[in-house]
């Protein structure tokens, strides 16, 4: 009996107290993400996403950082250094322009989230792969079946892997939330963010993205908590000076380590070195000078050779993403530039960009900045800037999130394409939402000094006014949870059945020409290169001095286009036109290669060949044919 006491004694008063809450917590969340990815999971939708996915799975198949989705403009690129290269004597011939025989490098993402995807999918293979149209799952010795129903496609496993290591990215930021707001405030705000940060729907929905969003933030609160870690110290010092100095620097180095990581996972990210120095020093004592500069060394060490690779490869520090400025400008609307197999960058003017940055930073500070953080909260973030804290900590490591929003509203008005435009909130160039959990913090904190000001006891009323602030902030989350389940096929355009027939016609050195070649490039692991914005003239150039194009597969992103400005008015030249003269007329594009059509995919979809590939055996040569068979 004595035993059971000192167990229940234990469990109610003791260390079985912390353990039991934990229990409780871990099956909430459990059952959380149990809820919500039965309601509202869906395959990936962003071409993002599926880039990065595919990128990790040839890193982790040994195939280095090569990538199968092939962008024009990337290869225009590749091609121009080798000229350069050639030219002054660095390299004798060309045997491989573009390098598309020999794997061709992904000169837009950055490395560190696809090479963590690429982990996973060293442990888990299931990550890497899945035969759509089988419902069959091989994880080792483990198969799984869950991913039809009622035998058709319903979820790609690999879409689902990837959302749920986001989903646990999102627990570790969670935690990160919870210490840095007890670090600042009390327990009271540190339990009401944490749970607002994994009660808020936009968190939630970037997790099933399969976009690196959650890392990075992971990224940026970790270091918001070595800056805020290290202003402390510098604060309440009691160390020698020699002794304060060398942990500076030690701290130095991990700030500047972690802002490096930050930007090779989302380049973006690399421009808060500019608020970390900052606030370096502005916070510092007589050491601020060489901590800040150990920090900015410490973040060139981290992207130096990154740096370096893709300006040897491409003549351009970060590749194509470099050139996200002039895209949308007026003579690169839409996806023109990444699409481009010769851009002709000259009539792009300042003024252009000018105006670009102007109207897009207009656009964020309207709409984007009041609802940062997918709720209401960055409202009390903004009135709470009329209020200064008692301790210099808080008001610092504050006019830091202010000097890293400003940041971010810049780079994001300059970096914006038309993946804004066709993915709102849900895209890479959200860079906002970066800086969001902070802001929630800060947000929190106002409404339980408001809250103080109508009544200090605890009790019903007090309660109640926080437990409506908390369900007002969640109710796009709950609304997910508990209203109907979403229909997971994010169709059109991506239907993985459909895409994975045709790429199992190709073999893996042929190339394929596509509107979604992300998706080819996931989904069907075959090499793919994007429309090229000529049908004809492009497209032509790069079949015959790049490398042979075997077949063109279109989804509803060209089939289903706006008729009159999209396809009629927009010229002869275009591949929307290109569809319409095949659906209708039977004709083909003058010496176009791929003159056999597979007449199970029109109208929404279409997919030409050189060969009748879908027969066997397939023809040994296509007949001279200026119409489809």
């Amino acid at each position: 009996m004595s035993q059971l006491q000192t167990f229940l004694h234990q469990l109610e008063e003791g260390a079985g107290k912390r353990f039991f809450r934990i229990g409780i917590l871990s099956i909430a969340l459990l059952l959380l993400v149990f809820n919500y990815n039965h309601g509202a999971f869906k395959n990936m939708s962003n071409p993002e996403s599926m880039d990065s996915a595919q990128l990790a799975r040839n890193i982790a198949t040994g195939k280095g950082y090569t990538t199968s989705f092939i962008r024009p403009l990337s290869v225009y690129l590749v091609k121009r250094t080798q000229d350069a290269k050639t030219k002054s004597g660095s390299l004798d011939v060309v045997t491989d322009p573009g390098l598309l025989n020999t794997g061709h490098p992904d000169l837009a993402n950055p490395p560190v989230y696809p090479l963590v995807l690429a982990t996973m999918m060293k442990i888990l293979p299931g990550m890497a792969y899945q035969t759509a149209g089988n419902a069959t799952l091989n994880i080792g010795e483990i198969h799984l079946e869950p991913w039809n129903r009622s035998n058709h496609f319903w979820i790609y496993g690999p879409d689902f892997w990837i959302s749920l290591f986001n989903q646990f990215l999102m627990l570790m930021a969670t935690i990160l939330v919870f210490k840095i707001a007890r670090s600042l405030f009390d327990s009271l705000v540190a339990w009401t963010s944490a749970g607002l940060f994994i009660g808020t729907d936009l968190y939630w929905r970037l997790s099933i993205s399969g976009l690196s969003t959650m890392l990075v933030i992971v990224i940026f609160l970790a270091l918001a908590w070595c800056l805020l870690h290290l202003e402390r110290r510098d604060r309440e010092a009691t160390e020698d000076a020699m002794f304060c100095r060398n942990r500076q620097l030690l701290m130095a180095g991990a700030i500047g380590a972690l802002t490096g990581i930050g930007c090779l996972t989302r380049y973006s990210f690399g421009w808060l070195i500019i608020p970390v120095v900052l606030y370096l020093l502005s916070c510092l004592g007589r050491h601020k000078f060489v901590v800040s500069a150990a920090t900015v060394a410490a973040f060139l060490i981290v992207i130096g050779p990154w740096v370096a690779r893709n300006y040897n490869l491409s003549h351009s520090m970060f590749g194509t993403a470099g050139y996200s400025p002039i895209a949308t400008t007026p003579f690169f609307p839409d996806y023109k530039l990444e699409r481009s197999l010769k851009p002709d960058f000259g009539p792009v003017t300042e003024n252009q960009m000018w105006n670009k940055l102007s109207t897009n930073a207009g656009s964020i500070l309207e709409e984007a900045l009041p609802r940062m953080g997918g709720n209401w909260i960055g409202a009390f973030f903004l009135v709470g800037l009329l209020i200064r804290f008692q301790n210099p900590g808080l008001n610092r490591l504050r006019y830091f999130l202010l000097g890293c929003i400003a940041m971010l509203t810049v780079v994001q008005a300059l970096g914006q394409t038309q993946l804004s435009v066709d993915k709102p909130e849900i895209n890479s160039e959200n860079l906002l939402v970066f800086a969001a959990p902070l802001v929630s913090i800060f947000g929190v904190s106002l409404f339980y000094s408001l809250l103080d000001q109508i009544t200090t006891e605890a009790g019903y009323r007090r309660n109640f006014l926080i437990s409506i602030f908390t369900l007002l902030m969640c109710l796009p989350a709950i609304a997910s949870v508990v209203g109907p389940q979403s229909v997971a096929i994010a169709y059109p355009p991506y239907y993985p059945p459909m895409i994975q027939k045709a790429a199992n016609w190709m073999n893996e050195d042929e190339l394929m020409m596509s509107d979604v070649p992300w998706a080819v490039a996931w989904y069907g692991n075959r090499p793919c290169v994007w429309l090229t914005v000529s049908a004809q003239s492009e497209f032509q150039e790069f079949h015959k001095k790049y490398k042979a194009i075997n077949a063109l597969y279109l989804t509803p992103v060209t089939m289903d286009a706006k008729f009159l400005t999209q396809n009629v008015w927009a010229g002869e030249n275009t591949w929307g036109s290109v569809a319409l003269n095949i659906l209708f007329k039977g004709e083909l594009p003058e010496n176009f290669p791929l003159v056999k059509a597979e007449n199970e995919y029109p109208p929404e979809q279409m997919f030409l060949s050189d060969t009748a590939r879908w027969l066997k055996p397939a023809p040994a040569k296509s007949p001279d044919s200026k119409s489809v068979k």
